[in-house]
C-alpha cells in the first residue's frame, strides 16, 4: 500500500470509486506544476465529472486502464477524503468520533458503535486521537 492518495480519471461504473475532488473541499496538491500539467495533458479540469480522488487504501480498485496520478495529501486533507468515500452510515459515525475526540466519558461506547458500524479501528485512533492498542483493546471487549 502506498502513501498517496491518486487522482483518477474513471469512465463508467467505475465512477462510483473515490470522491470528485470538488467535493472534499480545497486541496493544496491541485495548484502543484505536476498535477495541474497531468490535468492538462489529460484535457480536463479539477472540475471533470470524471475524475476522482481515492484514499490510498482504495488504490488496488483502480482499474488497470485508467489514468492516474498520485498525490500527497496531508493529514487533514487525507481525513476529508476518507471521510466522503466512507458508506453514510459510517461517516455519521466518523463526525461523532472528530467531534468527541479525547473526551473520556462513553468513549468506550462510541468506540463499540464505531466498531460494529464497521469503522476499522486504526480510523477510529485517527479520529479520537486515541491510541491504537487501546482501540484494539476495547474491540475484545
Amino acid at each position: 500500500m502506498t502513501d498517496d492518495a491518486y487522482l483518477v480519471l474513471l469512465n463508467g461504473t467505475a465512477s462510483a470509486l473515490g470522491v470528485p475532488p470538488a467535493a472534499v473541499g480545497d486541496l493544496v496538491c491541485l495548484e502543484t506544476p505536476a498535477v495541474l500539467g497531468w490535468l492538462h495533458a489529460q484535457g480536463v479540469t479539477s472540475q471533470s465529472s470524471s475524475l476522482r480522488l481515492l484514499p490510498p487504501e482504495e488504490a488496488s480498485g483502480i482499474p488497470e486502464e485508467a489514468e492516474r496520478l498520485p498525490v500527497p495529501l496531508s493529514d487533514e486533507e487525507l481525513s476529508r477524503v476518507r471521510h466522503r468515500t466512507a458508506p453514510q452510515e459510517i461517516g455519521r459515525i466518523e463526525e461523532e468520533l472528530h467531534a468527541y475526540g479525547c473526551q473520556l466519558d462513553g468513549l468506550e461506547t462510541l468506540i463499540i458503535r464505531a466498531l460494529t458500524a464497521g469503522v476499522p479501528a486504526h480510523r477510529i485512533a485517527e479520529l479520537t486521537g486515541e491510541d491504537l492498542t487501546a482501540v484494539k483493546a476495547i474491540a475484545q471487549l
